[in-house]
């Protein structure tokens, strides 16, 4: 795959506590094979769906433990220009960025409202192999409690036009790149509890959801919301044995019409 886009998003990793058990629940839910790991690289280890390249699992560095999560990437041709961007629009660099080998150059940094992502910068590894096919990464929502202030970020950070979802009941937007709409923003509501912080929610696509979401709960994990139809797919949000948030989608099972938005 050609480097993508600035704003893309191109990548996605986890630290766990428990990498073999990580490794064992994903195997089993979405079918990944993993390669060696990487001790140079803290043994970070890449996750494979048929084959292809589509997430990795890292052990937490010393003092970094904590609660797993998921973190997705967004592309940059120069990530030192970007993290600059995150700073001058109110985010927080929580790692400057820092080249990995001949792989790339990472950051990792908060929206104004604290949700997590990073910044690639592509070398030689250039994100995801394969994405929107089973086991792979298929999309992701920023859900906050001050979309105000994320989706005015985004806006300036990343070269996005917006849309707004014309629905009383649900406040989402929708970010493009060009014609492509590749990120979406949900306002957490009172179902969410308090300590919840905002955070970033990842998608990895599946054959069939309510299959997913029956081995996740078999090995451990913990069904959030759904499963439930809706016009992109069937999906369901999970949190995994170590508490990382993730959802699943089977977008071969679209049912009703799409929403009416509204450029904002």
């Amino acid at each position: 795959m050609a480097v993508q886009p600035l704003g893309t998003p191109c990548w996605a990793d986890a630290m766990f506590g428990d990498v073999e058990g990580a490794k064992s629940f994903y195997g089993d839910v979405l079918g990944w094979t993993f390669g060696e790991a990487s001790s140079e690289y803290g043994n970070y280890t890449q996750a494979y769906a048929d084959g292809k390249a589509v997430a990795a699992v890292v052990p937490p560095m010393p003092g970094q433990e904590g609660q797993s999560q998921w973190c997705l990437y967004f592309a940059s041709p120069d990530a030192a220009d970007t993290a600059a961007k995150v700073r001058e629009n109110g985010g927080q660099v929580l790692m400057e960025p820092m080249q990995v080998g001949e792989f790339g150059t990472m950051c990792i940094a908060s929206e104004p409202s604290g949700a997590v992502f990073g910044v690639w910068q592509a070398g030689v590894h250039e994100g995801f192999e394969a994405t929107a096919v089973p086991g792979a990464y298929g999309w992701a929502e920023v859900f906050t409690r001050e979309p105000e202030k994320t989706d005015a970020f985004f806006s300036a950070v990343f070269p996005y036009s917006a849309q707004q979802i014309v629905d009383d009941n649900v406040d989402f937007r929708l970010f493009n790149l060009g014609d492509t709409t590749v990120l979406g923003r949900m306002r957490m509501g009172e179902e969410f509890p308090p300590e919840v912080p905002s955070y970033v929610n990842v998608y990895f696509v599946v054959p069939d959801c309510d299959e997913a979401v029956a081995k996740a709960t078999k090995l451990g994990g913990t069904l959030r919301f759904g499963p439930m139809g809706s016009p992109y797919g069937r999906f369901a949000a999970l949190s995994d044995p170590q508490g990382a948030n993730f959802s699943v989608i089977d977008i071969s099972k679209t049912e009703g019409e799409l929403p009416k938005t509204k450029d904002v």
